[in-house]
């Protein structure tokens, strides 16, 4: 299903209509991936800030330094991947052989990640079920819980997980390293169940993007039962 753009959020990060423009991505079919990350841009203009990241992590019940953390480290891996680039002019190539932002209204220094592009923030020593463009990949999927679930079938512990994350790695890539713990390990902290097990349809929610609105739903339903 498509996603439809929300209306953009009064004193939001990004008013301008060049970078309103990037909501285009939602006219479109989005990719699992897309949807993966498409939760956190809470104003659905196509970039997603730190501020949002952070505000994503919160309503799906991350505290405070969890949330801080992540708006940084995730936005600083992806952002810079992310963000579009054109070539420069002829004449400035010549001079200086790189690429350019297309968008100077969000320079660098913001971290967005464009979520039309996210697929370019992939990194290494992953599971490989997004492909390279973003795509599931089922029988990566189910790789994952026949090699490293061994308690249940369905599930995976903590010392299983860590099995997974070693046996992801690849030579060198301390990156891909360092984010494949940290998205993992986020996971397993927010979705783990009383007896420590991370359930295979918690994981599948992840990856087609639906894990995180439930949460949410979650978390709000559970507060406006303390109010009553």
């Amino acid at each position: 299903m498509a996603a439809k753009p929300a209306e953009t959020t009064p004193g939001s990060n990004d008013s301008s209509s060049s970078s309103s423009s990037m909501a285009d991505v939602y006219k479109g079919e989005l990719t699992p991936l897309q949807r993966h990350v498409a939760f956190f841009d809470r104003n659905k203009d196509g970039i997603i800030y730190p501020s949002e990241t952070y505000q994503g992590f919160r309503a799906i019940g991350a505290g405070v330094p969890l949330s801080a953390f992540s708006s940084v480290f995730i936005n600083g891996l992806l952002g810079p991947k992310t963000v579009p680039m054109q070539k420069l002019n002829s004449f400035w190539r010549r001079l200086v052989p790189c690429q350019f932002q297309e968008n100077e209204k969000a320079p660098g220094f913001k971290l967005p990640i464009y979520v039309k592009n996210i697929q370019k923030g992939k990194h290494g020593s992953d599971s490989g079920v997004y492909d390279a463009n973003g795509r599931f990949v089922p029988e990566k999927f189910e790789e994952i819980f026949k090699k490293h679930a061994h308690t249940r079938p369905d599930a995976l512990t903590g010392k299983e997980l860590k099995e997974l994350l070693k046996a992801n790695r690849e030579p060198n890539d301390f990156k891909g390293w360092l984010g494949g713990f940290t998205e993992w390990k986020v996971l397993y902290s927010l979705c783990k169940d009383e007896k420590g097990f991370l359930h295979k349809d918690t994981v599948r929610a992840v990856y087609d993007g639906s894990l995180f609105e439930k949460l949410e739903h979650e978390r709000k339903s559970k507060e406006s039962t303390k109010k009553k």
